[in-house]
């Protein structure tokens, strides 16, 4: 196991209350938390998987030594998602090219293609065609992979999808070794168990009942901009994540349950497969996943010499705010501990290489 030191602020030391601050608190002014401004991106529509298009934005430094490649959770949009947003000024910072995408079904790639999300199954090819087009505009090898949440998951599938480019993406003009690896937080390993375990808590109900109506509003915003491509009848019957599955998403992926379909997307199945190096950041207390999945992710990633997994006793999800002392001991100029280890361990592969 990857051993990385972190301590919260005493009050932060519940992975409840350390994601709540996060996501109530710490999403207001955030911006007053780092000094890094924010990069001057340009547009870009890429081509993923099967020909869906893909809204990014891409940011390269004038010394570029490395490309970010990365995505968001479960909803949201490059517009709102500050998380992803403080990792590009931090990433482009320190000389790396940035790219950020909104992926199937986000932001303005709903708006440009009416095809659903599919957990990775589609959107790990998604990654590797974004970083052949990035190649193109001038961002630079090595590519890293990352993502957090959902958008880890989606990260991972990346990971494994580079591996086999010479089978399938000839024409793409990139070389496998160009794909470095992966770097993820809180990534979503099982979601059988883990949407299971969600609910079983009062706050656990109120957080994947809001989550569900993101979702129903984002599949109303797909059938607005594409009216013929999804029935609003099967829009109104979505009263939860499960149900949006089951009501949008599985048929068009040729799968008869949700179930079925969860278990073909599983992070934590793909793990043992994964060959380049990859990095996991993840909380014993990260209240949105079921705890029975942590010595699982410790056995795959023990069996698995290309993955660093640091797995902390703190965090949240999506949290890991430091604490002033956590600060000092690991030399960070702001509170931001995940995306500063992402980066450190980035830095570190490529010093290796």
């Amino acid at each position: 196991m990857y051993s990385l030191s972190y301590t919260p602020p005493a009050l932060l030391k519940k992975g409840l209350s350390m994601t709540v601050y996060t996501a109530l608190r710490a999403s207001r002014n955030w911006e007053n938390t780092i000094i890094e401004p924010e990069p001057l991106y340009q547009k870009k529509i890429f081509v993923g998987a099967e020909g869906v298009p893909i809204f990014g934005i891409v940011a390269i430094p004038e010394t570029p030594r490395g490309t970010i490649i990365g995505t968001y959770g479960i909803t949201g949009d490059l517009d709102n998602q500050w998380f992803l947003r403080l990792l590009g000024r931090k990433a482009f910072a320190q000389n790396y090219a940035v790219v950020l995408f909104d992926w199937r079904a986000h932001g303005t790639t709903a708006e440009l293609s009416a095809t659903l999300t599919s957990d990775g199954l589609y959107e790990g090819e998604d990654f590797v065609r974004i970083a052949a087009a990035a190649k193109k505009m001038g961002c630079p090898a090595p590519f890293w992979f990352t993502g957090f949440s959902l958008g880890g998951q989606l990260a991972l599938w990346g990971v494994n999808a580079a591996q086999t480019i010479g089978t399938w993406g000839a024409e793409l003009g990139l070389r496998e070794a160009e794909i470095g690896g992966g770097a993820v937080i809180c990534p979503n390993m099982d979601s059988n168990r883990s949407l299971t375990y969600l609910v079983k808590s009062k706050w656990g109900r109120y957080l994947e009942k809001a989550i569900a109506l993101e979702l129903k509003l984002q599949a109303l915003r797909i059938h607005k901009c594409h009216p013929e491509e999804i029935e609003p009848a099967a829009i109104k019957r979505v009263k939860s994540i499960w149900s949006f599955d089951r009501e949008l998403v599985i048929e068009r992926l040729g799968f008869s349950s949700v179930e079925e379909y969860y278990d073909a997307s599983s992070a934590l199945s793909l793990l043992p497969h994964i060959r380049k190096p990859t990095l996991i950041l993840y909380a014993v207390d990260d209240p949105m996943f079921d705890p029975a999945i942590v010595p699982e992710l410790q056995a795959a990633s023990a069996q698995n010499p290309a993955i660093d997994l640091a797995l902390t006793a703190y965090g949240g999800h999506l949290g890991y705010i430091s604490s002033k002392t956590c600060q000092r001991q690991t030399q960070d100029r702001d509170r931001w501990w995940a995306w500063n280890r992402v980066l450190d361990w980035c830095d570190r592969q490529m010093l290796t290489e």
